[in-house]
């Protein structure tokens, strides 16, 4: 069986968020990310947190100012998301 422990959200990062969202008049869900290690290697895999807004959803690392937007193939900066949510 693995084991998966939650990682928690940078505070200032997550304050951060909840007022750009604020300004854009929407509601975030955030899920909080996590480690799962798998039993019986040294294997771990690092989830990202997620936030949904308007169907998208942004995830991001701590530690990082960098969001992806729905896969990792197109990212952003934290100080571009309200541009993006109101365009999108």
């Amino acid at each position: 069986m693995d084991v998966v422990k939650e990682l928690e959200f940078d505070k200032e990062v997550l304050k951060r968020i909840e007022m750009i969202c604020k300004f854009a008049c929407v509601k975030p869900i955030i899920t909080k990310g996590s480690i799962i290690n798998i039993k019986g290697t040294n294997i771990a895999y690092v989830s990202p947190h997620i936030i949904t807004v308007r169907g998208n959803n942004y995830l991001i690392f701590n530690g990082s100012d960098t969001l992806f937007v729905n896969n990792y193939s197109k990212s952003i900066k934290l100080k571009d998301l309200e541009a993006h949510i109101k365009t999108n």
